[in-house]
Parts: structure tokens; sequence; C-alpha cells
């Protein structure tokens, strides 16, 4: 049967917008205005199609317009903020009372665990109110001034006093942005809790300006889109920069070295074109010709370190690898040079030493391993 042209045109012109309407179901996302982003592995229910988030990772938006990442076995909170790369988010109590969720706090269903925890006792006091509270910090939502007030604490010396003329309430686990120090006598407990997740491991593809999501919809296998091509591996442009300058200049010295040798053996026999003829010469030779860099056992020598989640390296200030001037990202392995303690890269370390046998920073000649001497034969 022919179609129509004007039904076959309407058709073509639809099909597109509706594969891109397919698309948009997975873009970026926001509850509001001044909210945190949300994409892969986050998904807004809702919003997003089941395949635009992984499991375990469903927000809602409230009716004004909280983030909330709701978690089994412990209820809603309220997101305030996400690092992608890091594989960590922010989140508080939406009622503002976190306190009150602590106590009952329970993570173990959920994808998520605490980057660092602290353990902190709670108390219920209704004795000497006035000079405990001018000692400790109370918990201003968990309290009642004129009958209680309610204490929380890491520390064994306030634990220990508060033994003696309070209730305990409990005793919790907290995942805090960073322990606490034992003179923090008591805590109100009001900061964002400090979350991290290892699955899925997109932190990668996302410090690397990529996006993460699964392949097809029947599939839970990530995939990693959008990286900027670079064409080349980090590190590499310096050694094409080495290999492609050295045979120029050394195919420079060569056509001069032709021009000199004809003036030389020329007709052209005045006296200063002999002499520069000969300073030419003894400077040419005693240039370099090759580029030597350290062996492969050496360099593998070199210790290694594993980058932890407060990305500190041996030499504080260090924050981006000097060779590719990209950032340290956790669980990237970096190595440094004995000799002068510099750290880099790992990959773009390993090829730049073959062509330069000095650091890139300080230009310090690092030492080779000896080499093994030959077994001379019977």
């Amino acid at each position: 049967m022919k179609i129509p042209s004007p039904i076959l045109t309407l058709f073509i012109f639809l099909s597109p917008s509706l594969a891109l309407a397919n698309i948009e179901t997975c873009l970026d996302s926001v509850c509001q205005g001044g909210e945190p982003l949300i994409r892969f592995p986050f998904r807004i229910e809702g919003k997003h199609a089941e395949s635009c988030g992984y499991p375990g990772f469903i927000v809602s938006c409230t009716q004004n317009a909280q983030t909330l990442l709701n978690l089994p076995n412990w209820g809603p909170l309220k997101i305030q903020s996400i690092n992608y790369a890091a594989q960590q988010l922010w989140v508080n109590d939406p009622k503002n009372c976190l306190p009150n969720r602590l106590l009952s706090l329970n993570l173990s269903a959920s994808p998520f665990r605490a980057v660092y925890h602290q353990q902190f006792t709670f108390f219920n006091c209704s004795l000497n109110l006035e000079y405990l509270v001018s000692r400790y910090r109370p918990i201003a939502c968990l309290s009642d001034s004129p009958k209680y007030v309610v204490f929380a604490t890491p520390s064994p010396t306030a634990v220990g006093h508060l033994t003696s003329v309070c209730n305990l309430v409990a005793t919790v686990k907290v995942p805090v942005q960073s322990p606490f120090y034992d003179q923090v006598m008591s805590s109100e407990l009001v900061e964002d809790l400090r979350l991290s997740w290892d699955s899925p491991a997109c932190g990668r593809c996302e410090s690397h300006g990529g996006r993460c999501g699964f392949k097809s919809n029947d599939t839970f296998e990530l995939d990693c889109s959008g990286v900027p091509s670079k064409g080349i591996s980090r590190g590499a442009r310096y050694a094409i920069a080495v290999c492609i300058g050295i045979p120029a200049m050394l195919c420079s010295f060569g056509v001069l070295s032709c021009i000199c040798g004809w003036l030389k053996n020329g007709n052209h026999d005045r006296h200063w074109a002999h002499e520069t003829v000969a300073d030419f010469e003894a400077l040419v030779g005693s240039w370099p010709t090759t580029v030597s860099g350290l062996d492969r056992p050496t360099i593998e020598s070199y210790p290694k370190i594993v980058i932890g989640e407060n990305r500190r390296l041996p030499k504080k200030g260090e924050k981006t690898c000097p060779i590719c001037l990209s950032e340290y990202m956790p669980k990237e392995t970096v190595k440094s040079i004995p000799e002068c303690g510099h750290c880099f890269h790992a990959q773009c370390i390993d090829e730049w030493l073959p062509l330069n046998a000095s650091c890139p920073i300080c230009r310090t000649s690092p030492r080779k391993l000896p080499q093994p001497r030959a077994r001379s034969s019977p």
C-alpha cells in the first residue's frame, strides 16, 4: 500500500523527536534551582526511567523541592551535595534533627558506607542542669531544658563523667566529616553526614569528564561515554615532542654539515671560510646526538603509592601531576623518584623516564640500578 506523502513526511519528522525524547529521560536533572544535580547512578523517581539509575540510588523530590535519598531500614535523608568523581555525598535530616535519626542509624541494606565514623555516646541528664550545660553542649532538638537535656560525646573523659550523673541512652557509630579529637567534650551533631559508595565504580569515568551509565536497558554492565578524546595517553605528548624534535634537529645539523663541507672542499679558499668551517665542525661534534633515559628495571624499582581518600602525598601541597597537570584522585597509583621525592602518576613518569633521565621538576638525575654482569663461558 502506498503511504501518502504528507503522512510519510510527518513520520520522518517525528522519528528523531521520539528518539530524542527517549534520550532526554536520562538527562541531568534537579528538584529545584540550587539543589544538587542528579544523574547516574542516582535517578529521580517518577522523572527518570529505571535504566537511568543504579539499584539503591532512588531520589525523590518533596513538595517544598527538597532532594531526598530513600534508604531501606533508615528512611529519607536530605541530599546536600554529591561529588560524582569521588563517589561521595553529604546528607542531613529533612526535619532538622539529625541526632534523633542517628539513634536508629542503619546502613546495612544500602549501598552506602561511612567515609569516616566515630563512636558517640548519648546521655539524658535531669540533674545539675545548669552545671552540665555550662560544661557540655546540649542537643537542642532532643532537649527539654526545664526538665532534661541530651548530650552526645566522643570523649572518653566526658563519657566517664556523664555516666556517673546521667542516664546512658545509646552508643552509636556516626558517619562524620572527619574524626573529632578527644578535647571535643560534646557535639550537637548538626553537621552533614559524609557517605560514600563503592559500586557502581564510576569515579574514574567522571573524573575524566565522562558520563557513566548502563550499556543497554537489559544489562547492568557499565559504559563510560563522552570522555574528551585526547588521542594519546597522558604524558605521551612529551615523548612525541622529544621524538620529533631530535630528528629534526639532527637533520638540520646534517644539512649545515653538507654546506660546510662544500665550503671547505670547494673553490672558496679564503682564510676566514676555513676557520669558520673548522669552528662549526668542532661545535657540532660536541653536541649530543642521542637521548639516554633510564632502563625499565630502574623505573620499576621506584616506590608506588595508592592515593587514599584524603589525597595526601609525602610532599605537602602536591595536588596535581606535574607531567599531565591532572589532579590526583583517590585510588590512583603514583610513583616517586627516590633521589628527590617528587611524585607523579605512575603512567606519566613511566613514559617520561625512558626518554629523559632526570626529574621533570628539579632535573635531578636518578641513579641507575647496577647492570648484572654477563657470565663468562668456561
